[in-house]
Parts: structure tokens; sequence; C-alpha cells
């Protein structure tokens, strides 16, 4: 692979293949964590943590996994890391890891860390492999902490937890509702893709003007 390619592997991820804005994955995430950003900023680098080793250690033994059990074997080398960072971020920061609850657990079934690990790691060299992870967990991150900065600074008025705004600034419940991450997700879509006109999908199906339009020139005897 050129260097070239490898850039791309790496920077794509970020927002020409973003996979929260693009495929639409991992956003169950960003209802739970996002309304806070310190507790965004470690969920962030718990999943680039899982998902960038999830690969590398998938990509190393992908000669040598049975077809039949893949995703089992998937599944475990996943889960193994998930406890991992778990256990690490209960030792060094455990209010935190009270506020995430089972979120960093979850990590475990997020469609991000599954389908790396399938499409792209079970075919290809280890370091590519590290790099798809880091790029893919850095995509998610700038999505999340976007969303995260909205919320908390428009919803509480404040970043980090210290205050911006002052007491002047009254709370905006709506912001601080897990459905406001839908609607700025939405936004942040419709602003990539009206950016990028290669992400908006073609039309389904053709939709054509009625052919029995009613003659309204017409005049009816009702009896």
């Amino acid at each position: 692979m050129s260097l070239k390619q490898y850039k791309e592997v790496l920077m794509n991820p970020l927002i020409k293949e973003n996979p929260i804005t693009l495929q639409i994955l991992g956003i169950c995430s960003a209802l739970a964590v996002t309304s806070n950003l310190n507790v965004t900023l470690i969920m962030c680098v718990a999943l680039t943590s899982v998902v960038s080793l999830s690969n590398l250690s998938i990509s190393l033994i992908r000669n040598y996994i049975p077809s039949s059990v893949r995703i089992i074997v998937q599944m475990t080398i996943i889960a193994t890391l998930v406890i991992l960072v778990d256990e690490l971020l209960k030792a060094y920061d455990y209010e935190t890891s009270k506020k995430l609850s089972v979120f960093v657990g979850l990590i475990i079934t997020n469609c991000i860390v599954m389908g790396r690990a399938e499409a792209f790691a079970m075919k290809e060299k280890p370091f590519v492999s590290f790099l798809d992870g880091l790029g893919n967990g850095i995509g998610y991150s700038l999505i999340l902490i976007g969303v995260a900065f909205i919320r908390e600074l428009f919803g509480a008025g404040t970043l980090f937890g210290i205050p911006v705004f002052g007491d002047w600034y009254p709370t905006n419940n709506l912001l601080l509702l897990p459905p406001s991450s839908f609607i700025i997700i939405g936004l942040f879509i419709w602003l990539i893709r009206g950016y990028n006109n290669d992400q908006i999908e073609d039309d389904e199906f053709d939709i054509s003007k009625h052919s029995a339009s009613p003659n309204l020139s017409k005049r009816e005897l009702n009896v």
C-alpha cells in the first residue's frame, strides 16, 4: 500500500465516509452520553481504543480463524478489550464510569466495531486495519463531540460543567433530552451532504404526476 492509500484509510472516515453521518451506525450512544462533554470524551476514547485494537488483533489472526466461528472469535476479542477499558476506567475515573453506566459495556455490540472487524480487519493487513479502526473511531468522536458541545452549551449553558453564559441563561430542557441528539445529527447530515453531493442517495422510486388528474373545467350534473 502507498502512503496515499494509508492516508485515505485514516482520513476518509472523518467526513467523507463518516460511520455516523454516512453509514448511520453507532448512534445509540449519541443519545445517552452527549449531554456532558467530559463524559462524551471518555466514551470517544473508549470506543476509539476498542475499534483500533480489535481491528489490529483480528487482522493479526485472520488467516487462522475458521470461517464458521469468525463472529464468535471477533466478539470474544472485542468483549475482552471492552472489559479491559471498563476496568481501567473504574480504576482511574470511577465517577465518570458511574455516569457512563452500561454504555461502555455496550461497545461490544456497537455496529461500528463489529462492522469494521468483519468488513475490513478480516481482509486487510494489521497496520492498515489499525489505521481503519483509528479513523472510524475519530470520525465517530468528531460527531459525538459536536453533538455534546451543542447540547451542553445551549442546553445547560456550560462546557465541561463550567458555566459559560452565567446565571442569566435559562436551561433549555429540549437540548438536554436524548431525542435532541437525533435532531442535531440530522442537521450534521444535512450540512455534510449539502457540501458533498456525492453522499446524496438516488431516489429508489420515481414519483410521477397523477395520470388521472381531475378536469376542473368539466361541469357535472348531480342527480
